[in-house]
């Protein structure tokens, strides 16, 4: 073998057997894949489709409509004229109808080719109810993409909270470790100013520590599934993500007033509903007009063969076995049955008028909202900033009481408080950043994310 081949094989070699590489998303693209991945957007899609087939189907009832009745049967067997004895002409008709002479079969074929002229607004409302439920399940593929972005952001600022918690107690654990080491070791050499209490006291600052322990690295591990879920790539898939800290998002730059008229003209809840009242007006109207007869215009024919009967072609009798005819029609067709209508359109009435109501209320709910998760962002921000400073105090305080302690000057239980305090500081800090980051993401969700 050539010395190319063996490094080519080689090559192959180890591409195939090289571990796959994690994937690093940032949280633009983990958005991109949850939007592309999540089976929420596919359903909706389909709901879009099927509500453009059902408008599809109101425009067709405009155009031409076929019917058809076709059959055979028996009928009873005559033969000769219509005089007495089989004759020809005369004055005496025959009496022997009453008489079976047979069956034979019986061919019938009636068609009727129309197309509606008027509806009194039926077909016209049904169609505008129809494109008002298109946009109403369009609008409702708007509202599952921005839940998608919603939960895409939850995860992932979930995880890089849990991510940071655990990392940080980790730190603070090992440094709770190493005390009680020194401490044990001073107890068990009888020298410093080391006691029993000392030792106590950290342990049961340890125990607690260790607690969130647990907890973190649960909700870190939780937290990444569920983005390997949105996103498309697998519980078993290998994810990471392309932030290293956890770090505030920039707080929205327009103004409470701004943001509150933004949600009433642009979130898709608000375009839904608009469509929706679209559609329930429409439809009511349709189903008053069903009490109106329907205009029509067409051609319809009848034909019936019936082999065992003598033709008729006097043009004053009419033999029902045997004919034919065609002819243009224009006709007008009622199919009303007035109690049911009634309740048709006491029903389609009754939800146009819930719908306002849950328009009325819309109308004033979402400013409160969005006001609501404002509030939220602004006391978060100014949390993030007090803790912030306070949790970096905490830290200077573990530090110099940790210095204290190895110089004799404190006792280990001043440590013990001084690490729960920076333990329950700092993951304060870390949770206000989290909270603020999804109150922003709930004000942009309001507000119809352009998503």
């Amino acid at each position: 073998m050539r010395t190319r081949d063996i490094l080519l094989a080689l090559a192959v070699v180890g591409a195939v057997a090289a571990p796959a590489r994690a994937q690093t998303v940032t949280l633009e693209q983990a958005v991109e894949m949850s939007l592309h991945a999540d089976p929420r957007i596919k359903e909706k899609e389909q709901l879009v489709r099927a509500a453009q087939a059902l408008l599809a189907e109101v425009k067709g009832r405009a155009g031409w409509r076929l019917g058809a009745n076709a059959f055979i049967g028996l009928a009873p067997s005559v033969d000769g004229g219509i005089y007495a004895n089989g004759a020809t002409s005369g004055t005496v008709l025959r009496s022997d109808g009453a008489h079976l002479h047979g069956v034979t079969p019986w061919v019938h074929l009636e068609v009727t080719l129309v197309k509606p002229l008027y509806t009194f607004g039926k077909l016209r409302n049904y169609g505008i109810a129809a494109k008002g439920n298109v946009a109403v399940q369009q609008a409702e593929t708007r509202v599952t993409r921005t839940d998608i972005v919603y939960d895409t952001k939850r995860a992932y600022y979930g995880y890089l909270t849990a991510r940071e918690t655990h990392r940080f107690l980790e730190e603070i654990d090992g440094k709770l470790k190493n005390t009680i080491a020194s401490v044990q070791s001073n107890l068990k050499a009888d020298r410093g100013n080391a006691t029993q209490a000392d030792l106590y006291a950290l342990q049961t600052a340890q125990g607690l520590l260790g607690k969130y322990l647990a907890q973190s690295a649960a909700v870190e591990s939780i937290a990444l599934d569920g983005l390997k879920v949105l996103t498309g790539v697998g519980m078993g898939g290998d994810l990471q993500v392309a932030d290293t800290r956890l770090a505030p998002v920039p707080f929205p730059a327009q103004s409470l007033d701004a943001l509150q008229n933004l949600a009433l003209a642009d979130r898709p809840e608000m375009a839904a509903l608009e469509a929706g009242l679209q559609a329930r007006r429409a439809l009511v109207a349709a189903k008053k007009a069903e009490d109106w007869p329907d205009v029509y215009a067409g051609v319809a024919g009848l034909g019936n063969y019936t082999p065992g009967r003598d033709k008729l072609n006097n043009p004053y009798l009419y033999d029902p076995f045997n004919s034919y005819g065609v002819t243009p029609v224009v006709g007008v067709k009622w199919n009303i049955s007035f109690d049911v209508n009634r309740a048709k359109v006491d029903h389609a009435q009754a939800e146009l008028e819930a719908l306002q109501y849950k328009k009325q209320y819309a109308l004033s709910g979402i400013p409160f909202q969005v006001a609501e998760a404002y509030a939220k962002a602004q006391a978060n921000r100014k949390s993030i900033a007090d803790l912030g400073d306070g949790a970096a105090a905490a830290r200077r305080w573990v530090v110099a009481n940790l210095a204290d302690y190895n110089a004799g000057f404190t006792r280990a239980e001043k440590v013990a408080d001084a690490l729960k305090n920076y333990v329950l500081l700092q993951a304060d800090y870390l949770k206000s950043i989290y909270d603020y980051n999804m109150d922003v993401a709930q004000i942009a969700k309001m507000t119809g994310e352009p998503r």
